[in-house]
C-alpha cells in the first residue's frame, strides 16, 4: 500500500457540549465549534496519511484554509472527509469537507508535512535553549 493522490478517509464525531463554540471560547453559541470542525478535518487527513507511511513517520499540519458555512447543533453527527490531492516530496495537500446529517457545513484545503517524530521533537525542544 502506498500513499497516492486520490486516497480518501473519513472521521466522525457527535456534537457535544465539549466541542461547542462556547467550550472552545471561539463563540457564544451552543453549536459545533469551527476549531472542532478543523480538528476533525485534520484528523481525517492524519489518519489517511498514517495508514500508508512507514513506521517511524507521521505528519504535522502546516496550513488550513477552510470555510465553516453552516451551524450544527448539539446531538448531531459530523463527518469530515479528506482526499489526498497533491504529493510534493514530504508535503501533502488534502481537499477537506465536513457535513452533518442535514448537509455540508464546511470545506477547503489542508496541508501536512511528513516528519520523523523523534527528529521533529528534538528540533522543537532546542527552542528552549
Amino acid at each position: 500500500m502506498e500513499l497516492k493522490v486520490g486516497l480518501i478517509h473519513e472521521a466522525s464525531i457527535t456534537v457535544e457540549d465539549s466541542n461547542t463554540a462556547i467550550a472552545y471560547g471561539s463563540g457564544g453559541v451552543r453549536v459545533f465549534a469551527t476549531p472542532a470542525m478543523i480538528g476533525l478535518m485534520e484528523k481525517a487527513a492524519l489518519e489517511l496519511a498514517d495508514q500508508y507511511l512507514p513506521e517511524g513517520q507521521t505528519t504535522v499540519g502546516t496550513e488550513v484554509n477552510v470555510k465553516h458555512t453552516a451551524a450544527t447543533p448539539v446531538g448531531m453527527k459530523v463527518v469530515a472527509r479528506a482526499e489526498l490531492i497533491e504529493i510534493d516530496g514530504r508535503r501533502l495537500v488534502f481537499k477537506v469537507d465536513a457535513s452533518d446529517e442535514a448537509g455540508p457545513i464546511g470545506s477547503g484545503t489542508h496541508e501536512r508535512f511528513i516528519i520523523n517524530p523523534e527528529k521533529f521533537l528534538q528540533k522543537v525542544e532546542s527552542k528552549k535553549a
